[in-house]
């Protein structure tokens, strides 16, 4: 039937006697690691389960995962080794109850899968503790929330809900492109795309509704050249605390999950910083949270659009605990079992540090990969760099994630000509770096104008020696391309690049952000020691 594991018990004189006694608590975990849904919520589900043994609540784990922390035999007090599927769950609660004692199930730390179980439990009459089913949906449900987000007088992209290709196609004509087209009730952003074009949209339209598995899809104006900005948060209903305020480096359109971020913000105005508090307090408590809210904003000439919510643990909740020395799982899973905010000690002890978080990827795995990000989860891991400075917090992320930026050498550039503007302040400083520069002819003759030397090198499609070719004589040491485009040849060109680069393992930025993030890395470690930082110091 089962596969569990009871804990021997060893009581100190602060806990019950008799373990029969006890309150129980079941934890969802996150079932198979997968990309979007990974170690993260494996880390919040094995924290709330220490945090509430140290309250004296008996753990029970629901996982199927042997590679977890979640499954080992001393991380809750009981472990039902079994998948998160409808069916188990419910007879592995009832057992449960017949014991006695059960007080409620947490389904909010392991990500979208135990998510999608909540309105199973909701219907089936079962505990669930912390936020509730309706606020869940709520928070699922874009009309509902577009109303919520009106009645708030907070602002949110046009957007449109479609049950139906057709409806589908109606809303994308009323809203206009660009537009993001995305599934709902799924994590990792799967089948989430960016439509530039109407060419496109049948095709992605149709992928979101086979991820939506029979769930409405989600048609949005795409807020092009916009800030990205992730907070965590905890409620208990009453009282919200911000957690942490993540300044992505990529422009929105990149998944978060692969955005590198900035724990404080860099380059957020205060008053900016302010309302988006504001704004997540308001929405924690309209949404009724209790435990986690994961909120995202995007910034557009100083005004602040709500992109999501998710009433759950989200997966920067183990780098914001990191960066301020703040357990945060703990205290939500404490909140959730009843506990108030105000009992917690929520006193940032990141002393002025700066925390930069960067994805991994395993596209050293998959030499035929493409190494361009969008609104899809690609990385299946991160990094973080910590240090006092911006540039060298930046510098250690990459170190860590096996890009190294480096100090000097021939630095390529291609450039889209929106961007051509903004590469001439980037091109300059890189000279003063002592890079010397090369470009595609478009890019290298806009630099020859504003008086800089650059050498110029084909592109894939115009014929040997081109780009390629250089990279593989390993002579490039950076590469920043914004460039690509639609036609077929441009396209190869652009993977033809990428992938080079990738088999070369030389540092490659695809957006001028990133390019100048970079080059703050660069002058960090110019002029800097660069030393370690251990999270023990905080």
């Amino acid at each position: 039937m089962y596969s569990t594991y009871q804990r021997n018990f060893s009581f100190n004189s602060e806990c019950e006697a008799d373990p029969s006694t006890k309150k129980k608590i079941i934890i969802l975990g996150g079932g198979p690691n997968r990309i979007g849904q990974g170690i993260e919520f494996d880390y919040c589900c094995c924290q709330a389960s220490f945090s509430l043994k140290e309250a004296g609540f008996e753990t029970i784990m629901v996982n199927c995962n042997p590679e977890t922390v979640s499954t080992d035999y001393d991380t809750s007090d009981r472990l039902y080794f079994e998948p998160l599927k409808e069916e188990y769950v419910f007879n592995i609660i009832n057992k449960e109850k017949e014991k006695g004692n059960l007080i409620g199930i947490i389904a909010q730390f392991g990500g979208q899968t135990p998510i999608k179980l909540a309105k199973f439990l909701h219907n089936n009459r079962l505990p669930i503790l912390g936020t509730q089913y309706a606020s869940i949906d709520l928070a699922e449900d874009r009309d509902r929330f577009r109303n919520l987000l009106n009645k708030l007088k907070l602002k949110q992209a046009e957007s449109g809900i479609a049950k139906t290709f057709k409806q589908a196609i109606q809303i994308a004509d009323k809203i206009g492109l660009p537009l993001m087209v995305r599934p709902s009730y799924v994590l990792g952003g799967r089948a989430m795309e960016i439509v530039h074009e109407n060419s496109q949209l049948k095709n992605f339209v149709e992928a979101a509704f086979k991820a939506a598995e029979r769930n409405p899809i989600l048609v949005d104006k795409f807020i092009n050249h916009a800030m990205e900005v992730d907070v965590d948060a905890i409620s208990d209903g009453k009282q919200v605390h911000v957690a942490g305020i993540m300044q992505h480096i990529e422009e929105a359109g990149i998944h978060s999950g692969d955005s590198a971020c900035s724990l404080p913000p860099i380059s957020i105005k205060p008053f900016l910083i302010k309302e988006i508090e504001n704004q997540t307090k308001k929405l924690a408590l309209a949404l009724k949270v209790k435990g986690f809210m994961n909120v995202q904003f995007a910034i557009k000439k100083d005004e602040i659009y709500v992109i999501e919510v998710n009433p759950r643990a989200s997966r920067t909740v183990p780098f914001v605990s990191k960066a301020k020395g703040l357990p945060l799982a703990k205290i939500a899973s404490r909140v959730m079992a009843g506990e108030k905010l105000s009992k917690f000690n929520l006193k940032d002890n990141s002393k002025g540090m700066y925390a930069v978080k960067e994805a991994v990827f395993p596209f050293n795995k998959f030499p035929n990969s493409d190494l361009l990000l969008g609104p899809e989860m690609k990385s299946t891991g991160e990094v973080m760099g910590f240090d006092k400075n911006f540039g060298m917090a930046f510098a250690k992320s990459q170190i860590a994630s096996a890009n190294s930026l480096p100090k000097q050498g021939l630095a390529f550039i291609s450039l889209k000509n929106s961007h051509k503007d903004e590469g001439i302040s980037l091109a300059k400083e890189l000279l003063k770096l002592n890079f010397t520069l090369c470009a595609t002819k478009g890019t290298a003759e806009y630099l020859r104008k504003h008086k800089m030397r650059c050498r110029i090198i084909n592109k894939v499609s115009s014929g040997s020696p081109h780009i390629v070719d250089v990279l593989d004589s390993k002579k490039i040491a950076l590469v920043i391309n914004t460039g690509g485009g639609n036609t077929e040849h441009r396209l190869n060109d652009a993977i033809a690049l990428r992938r080079g680069t990738l088999k070369n393992k030389v540092p490659y930025c695809t957006n001028m952000s990133t390019a100048l993030a970079c080059l703050e890395a660069i002058k960090s470690l110019k002029t800097r020691k660069l030393e370690v930082t251990s999270l023990q110091d905080i």
